[in-house]
């Protein structure tokens, strides 16, 4: 294995970054004592570095097989970094041979010029991801219908699962269907059906001569979700639009309309429903996953650069395996309601994953207004489904 110290020098600013492909843990430390002798550093310093390091094992993608690489006691997905990758297997597709993609994810299609941002995968603490692989995704899930229900976060992975999953030089070629709010990629030659339905609260938001009105504790439209075989719900982002983006005029909890509540027990209130209609109706034979929150870059402040407006120009992560900014409330919310569950979903926690990159969202290449929330693709969203691939694996 090989590992690569690239230093890049801007006037008197050193900057170092450890990219690695596949390394041998001797490489690593040898790159390292040469980094610290470059800058000088003190015998102390250089002593906790190398331990900090040994105490890491990691390394490349893996190939496929039943679940992580690595020890699976020490191993978290969802806690890691980012890491340079300029091998074969990144990115898996391209924007201009997906044919899935909506035009505002399409960055590089739309005019964006730097792919450093193609280039990086997630690292996880204590093991490493195995390798994607669509048609083995395939032949597991023969017969399957996988659904994502949720805003457009969830059309998000979607789309990205849809094009990891896409390969043009097979037989018969995915087909694309829309029913109302459901749309439907359909892979003929293993019966795998990819969904996605549009529903961004999870619970009932009616039109009434009132106004519009969003039931917290109603559920009428979820016996759609009992047809699937794998269910990948998510839901936040609709409840934090303000001004003409905001889509209700009251919250309704049983014959008591409220025009105000704390956003953060409204949103208790209706994910909680949720997870008691999803242990009361779906099977147990149905894998249940919960998008968690997926981190937005709006304020250059949160992530220690108060100068930068927000993510436009981003061209690189985070480095490190923490974020300086503050979190979301709603990632709490969401824990403690998955955990009172009977049949907990499983929760695909992407906030700190997300949360350092910066650098990937559409920005000014999305088509219109500048969009820090969303994903460009090929992007961030196919380490989501590459974690989702890991876990399935392991069942």
């Amino acid at each position: 294995m090989l590992n690569k110290c690239i230093f890049v020098i801007e006037g008197r600013k050193q900057k170092s970054h450890l990219l690695t492909t596949q390394e041998t843990h001797a490489q690593k430390l040898l790159c390292l004592l040469w980094f610290c002798f470059m800058l000088k550093m003190s015998v102390w310093t250089l002593c906790f570095l190398l331990f900090y390091v040994s105490s890491f094992g990691g390394g490349g993608g893996g190939g496929g097989g039943n679940g992580v690489d690595g020890d699976e006691r020490r191993c978290d997905l969802f806690k890691g970094r980012w890491l340079w990758d300029e091998s074969d297997s990144n990115p898996m597709y391209t924007g201009s041979e997906c044919p899935f993609i909506n035009p505002g994810l399409n960055c590089q299609k739309n005019g964006r010029a730097d792919n450093m941002y193609l280039n990086f995968r997630w690292q996880p603490h204590g093991c490493s991801l195995p390798r994607f692989n669509g048609e083995e995704f395939l032949q597991r899930n023969r017969g399957k219908k996988i659904m994502f229900v949720g805003d457009s976060l969830s059309s998000n992975q979607w789309q990205s699962l849809a094009c990891m999953l896409y390969n043009p030089t097979r037989r018969s070629n995915p087909s694309l269907t829309h029913q109302g709010q459901l749309s439907t990629i359909s892979f003929p030659e293993h019966g795998v059906s990819i969904m996605y339905l549009k529903n961004g609260f999870l619970v009932d938001l009616e039109v009434e001569k009132k106004g519009r009105v969003l039931k917290l504790d109603s559920i009428s439209k979820g016996r759609i979700w009992e047809e699937a075989d794998i269910l990948i719900f998510n839901s936040y982002h609709w409840w934090i639009h303000a001004g003409q983006l905001k889509s209700w005029d009251y919250y309704q909890v049983g014959e008591k309309l409220y025009r105000d509540m704390a956003l953060m027990d409204a949103y208790k209130i209706a994910l909680t429903t949720w997870a008691r209609w999803v242990d009361s109706n779906i099977s147990k034979k149905t894998r249940v996953f919960f998008q968690g929150i997926s981190a937005v870059h709006y304020e250059g402040k949160d992530w220690g650069e108060p100068s930068v407006r927000n993510c436009d120009g981003q061209t690189e992560p985070i480095l490190g395996f923490s974020y300086p900014g503050k979190k979301y409330a709603a990632e709490q919310v969401v824990k403690d309601v998955l955990a009172k569950m009977k049949n907990p979903a499983y929760l695909l926690d992407i906030t700190l994953l997300t949360q350092l990159r910066k650098d990937g969202h559409p920005s000014k290449y999305a088509g219109g207004m500048t969009d820090c929330s969303h994903w460009c693709l090929a992007g961030v969203p196919d380490t989501w489904n590459q974690i989702l691939y890991t876990i399935l694996l392991k069942d």
